[in-house]
Protein backbone atom coordinates (compact mmCIF):
# COMPACT_ATOMS: atom_id res chain seq x y z
CA UNK A 1 0.00 0.00 0.00
CA UNK A 2 1.78 3.48 -0.70
CA UNK A 3 0.83 6.73 1.07
CA UNK A 4 1.17 10.07 -1.00
CA UNK A 5 0.85 13.64 0.23
CA UNK A 6 -1.37 15.31 -1.76
CA UNK A 7 -1.37 19.39 -1.80
CA UNK A 8 -4.36 21.10 -1.14
CA UNK A 9 -5.09 24.49 -3.27
CA UNK A 10 -3.18 27.24 -2.25
CA UNK A 11 -0.45 24.90 -1.03
CA UNK A 12 -1.14 25.67 2.92
CA UNK A 13 -3.18 22.27 3.47
CA UNK A 14 -3.01 18.74 2.76
CA UNK A 15 -4.56 15.58 2.27
CA UNK A 16 -3.73 11.43 2.38
CA UNK A 17 -4.66 9.67 -0.64
CA UNK A 18 -3.96 5.96 0.14
CA UNK A 19 -3.68 3.95 -3.39
CA UNK A 20 -3.54 0.29 -3.36
CA UNK A 21 -2.03 -1.97 -6.29
CA UNK A 22 -4.89 -4.44 -5.50
CA UNK A 23 -7.44 -1.97 -6.52
CA UNK A 24 -5.80 -1.15 -9.61
CA UNK A 25 -5.64 -4.86 -10.60
CA UNK A 26 -8.90 -5.16 -9.96
CA UNK A 27 -10.31 -2.02 -12.10
CA UNK A 28 -7.83 -2.80 -14.84
CA UNK A 29 -9.53 -6.47 -14.80
CA UNK A 30 -12.49 -5.25 -14.73
CA UNK A 31 -12.21 -3.23 -17.72
CA UNK A 32 -12.31 -6.67 -20.43
CA UNK A 33 -15.23 -8.09 -18.20
CA UNK A 34 -16.96 -4.58 -19.46
CA UNK A 35 -15.93 -4.89 -22.78
CA UNK A 36 -17.13 -8.82 -23.08
CA UNK A 37 -20.49 -8.05 -21.81
CA UNK A 38 -21.04 -5.04 -23.90
CA UNK A 39 -19.81 -7.10 -26.68
CA UNK A 40 -22.65 -9.87 -25.51
CA UNK A 41 -25.47 -7.16 -25.74
CA UNK A 42 -24.16 -6.04 -29.16
CA UNK A 43 -23.76 -9.74 -30.22
CA UNK A 44 -27.33 -10.54 -28.88
CA UNK A 45 -29.51 -7.89 -30.41
CA UNK A 46 -32.75 -7.44 -29.59
CA UNK A 47 -33.78 -10.92 -30.29
CA UNK A 48 -37.65 -9.99 -30.80
CA UNK A 49 -38.11 -9.06 -27.64
CA UNK A 50 -39.86 -5.85 -26.55
CA UNK A 51 -40.33 -4.99 -22.97
CA UNK A 52 -43.62 -5.21 -21.51
CA UNK A 53 -43.33 -1.72 -19.55
CA UNK A 54 -41.80 1.73 -20.51
CA UNK A 55 -39.06 1.38 -18.03
CA UNK A 56 -35.48 2.63 -19.19
CA UNK A 57 -32.57 0.39 -19.43
CA UNK A 58 -30.02 -0.61 -16.57
CA UNK A 59 -27.95 -2.95 -15.48
CA UNK A 60 -29.22 -6.42 -14.78
CA UNK A 61 -26.76 -6.73 -12.35
CA UNK A 62 -27.98 -9.51 -10.23
CA UNK A 63 -26.80 -8.41 -6.44
CA UNK A 64 -29.41 -7.73 -4.27
CA UNK A 65 -30.87 -9.16 -1.43
CA UNK A 66 -34.62 -9.31 -2.34
CA UNK A 67 -36.19 -10.84 -5.34
CA UNK A 68 -39.45 -10.09 -6.72
CA UNK A 69 -42.01 -11.61 -9.22
CA UNK A 70 -43.33 -10.56 -12.28
CA UNK A 71 -45.39 -11.64 -15.18
CA UNK A 72 -44.12 -11.40 -18.56
CA UNK A 73 -46.41 -13.03 -21.30
CA UNK A 74 -48.49 -14.64 -19.00
CA UNK A 75 -46.08 -16.39 -16.75
CA UNK A 76 -44.80 -15.34 -13.37
CA UNK A 77 -41.55 -15.05 -12.94
CA UNK A 78 -38.52 -14.23 -10.42
CA UNK A 79 -36.66 -11.20 -10.85
CA UNK A 80 -33.94 -8.97 -9.10
CA UNK A 81 -34.93 -6.11 -7.18
CA UNK A 82 -34.43 -3.94 -9.99
CA UNK A 83 -36.87 -6.28 -12.34
CA UNK A 84 -34.73 -8.08 -14.34
CA UNK A 85 -35.51 -11.52 -15.02
CA UNK A 86 -33.98 -14.66 -13.25
CA UNK A 87 -32.82 -17.57 -15.01
CA UNK A 88 -31.56 -21.17 -14.20
CA UNK A 89 -28.94 -23.08 -16.08
CA UNK A 90 -29.69 -26.67 -17.04
CA UNK A 91 -26.24 -28.28 -16.51
CA UNK A 92 -26.43 -26.58 -12.41
CA UNK A 93 -27.34 -28.91 -10.44
CA UNK A 94 -28.51 -27.75 -6.73
CA UNK A 95 -25.27 -27.83 -5.12
CA UNK A 96 -23.03 -26.50 -7.95
CA UNK A 97 -23.07 -23.70 -10.40
CA UNK A 98 -21.50 -24.45 -14.33
CA UNK A 99 -21.74 -21.44 -15.61
CA UNK A 100 -18.14 -19.54 -14.81
CA UNK A 101 -16.06 -17.03 -16.69
CA UNK A 102 -17.62 -16.08 -19.95
CA UNK A 103 -20.42 -17.84 -18.94
CA UNK A 104 -20.85 -15.11 -15.57
CA UNK A 105 -20.16 -12.78 -17.45
CA UNK A 106 -22.82 -13.17 -20.17
CA UNK A 107 -25.37 -14.51 -16.96
CA UNK A 108 -24.45 -12.46 -14.02
CA UNK A 109 -25.09 -14.99 -10.97
CA UNK A 110 -27.73 -13.74 -8.12
CA UNK A 111 -25.47 -13.23 -5.15
CA UNK A 112 -27.17 -14.36 -1.93
CA UNK A 113 -28.73 -14.99 0.37
CA UNK A 114 -32.09 -13.27 -0.77
CA UNK A 115 -35.81 -13.00 0.01
CA UNK A 116 -38.58 -13.00 -1.49
CA UNK A 117 -42.15 -11.90 -0.26
CA UNK A 118 -45.24 -14.12 -0.59
CA UNK A 119 -43.27 -16.41 -2.94
CA UNK A 120 -43.78 -20.34 -2.23
CA UNK A 121 -40.41 -21.97 -2.34
CA UNK A 122 -37.07 -22.22 -0.77
CA UNK A 123 -34.29 -20.11 -1.04
CA UNK A 124 -30.90 -20.76 -0.34
CA UNK A 125 -27.42 -20.68 -1.45
CA UNK A 126 -24.47 -22.29 -2.96
CA UNK A 127 -20.96 -21.78 -2.83
CA UNK A 128 -19.25 -20.91 -6.16
CA UNK A 129 -16.06 -22.27 -7.58
CA UNK A 130 -14.42 -18.80 -7.02
CA UNK A 131 -16.10 -18.70 -3.40
CA UNK A 132 -18.69 -16.42 -4.00
CA UNK A 133 -21.96 -16.88 -2.57
CA UNK A 134 -24.76 -17.34 -5.11
CA UNK A 135 -28.89 -17.63 -4.18
CA UNK A 136 -30.57 -20.63 -5.32
CA UNK A 137 -34.16 -21.19 -5.30
CA UNK A 138 -36.00 -24.60 -5.01
CA UNK A 139 -32.50 -26.18 -5.72
CA UNK A 140 -31.74 -23.65 -9.06
CA UNK A 141 -28.97 -21.56 -9.06
CA UNK A 142 -30.15 -18.07 -10.06
CA UNK A 143 -29.00 -15.67 -12.57
CA UNK A 144 -29.70 -12.53 -14.19
CA UNK A 145 -29.21 -12.20 -18.17
CA UNK A 146 -26.84 -9.48 -19.91
CA UNK A 147 -29.34 -9.32 -22.82
CA UNK A 148 -32.11 -8.40 -21.30
CA UNK A 149 -31.62 -4.33 -21.33
CA UNK A 150 -34.53 -3.49 -19.07
CA UNK A 151 -37.07 -4.76 -16.38
CA UNK A 152 -39.52 -7.04 -17.96
CA UNK A 153 -37.52 -8.64 -20.43
CA UNK A 154 -37.14 -12.58 -20.73
CA UNK A 155 -34.42 -12.84 -23.89
CA UNK A 156 -32.37 -15.58 -22.46
CA UNK A 157 -35.64 -17.97 -21.97
CA UNK A 158 -35.10 -20.75 -24.21
CA UNK A 159 -31.30 -20.06 -25.34
CA UNK A 160 -29.36 -22.77 -25.93
CA UNK A 161 -25.73 -20.88 -24.53
CA UNK A 162 -22.73 -21.64 -22.46
CA UNK A 163 -23.19 -25.64 -22.78
CA UNK A 164 -26.48 -25.37 -21.41
CA UNK A 165 -30.62 -24.37 -22.12
CA UNK A 166 -31.54 -21.49 -20.09
CA UNK A 167 -35.27 -20.74 -18.37
CA UNK A 168 -36.35 -18.07 -16.64
CA UNK A 169 -37.16 -19.36 -13.17
CA UNK A 170 -40.91 -19.36 -12.47
CA UNK A 171 -42.36 -18.90 -8.67
CA UNK A 172 -43.49 -22.49 -8.86
CA UNK A 173 -39.97 -23.12 -9.08
CA UNK A 174 -39.73 -25.05 -12.56
CA UNK A 175 -38.24 -23.77 -15.31
CA UNK A 176 -40.68 -22.09 -17.60
CA UNK A 177 -41.77 -23.68 -21.00
CA UNK A 178 -39.42 -22.41 -24.03
CA UNK A 179 -41.48 -20.17 -25.98
CA UNK A 180 -43.79 -18.59 -22.66
CA UNK A 181 -42.33 -15.26 -22.92
CA UNK A 182 -40.16 -12.89 -25.59
CA UNK A 183 -37.22 -13.93 -25.04
CA UNK A 184 -37.87 -17.60 -26.94
CA UNK A 185 -35.50 -18.94 -29.16
CA UNK A 186 -32.64 -21.66 -29.67
CA UNK A 187 -30.29 -18.57 -30.63
CA UNK A 188 -27.37 -20.66 -29.87
CA UNK A 189 -25.46 -18.59 -28.90
CA UNK A 190 -22.12 -19.67 -27.68
CA UNK A 191 -21.05 -18.01 -25.18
Amino acid sequence: MTTRKILGRGGSGSAQRISSGRARLRILLALPAAAAAAAALVACGSAGASPSSGASSSSPAAAASTVKTATIAGVTVLTNSKGFTLYSFAPDTSTTSNCNGACAQNWPPVMGPVTAAGVTGTFGTITRSDGSVQATFDGHPLYAFVGDTAPGQAKGNGLNAAGGLWHEITTSGTAAPTGSSAGSGGGGYGY
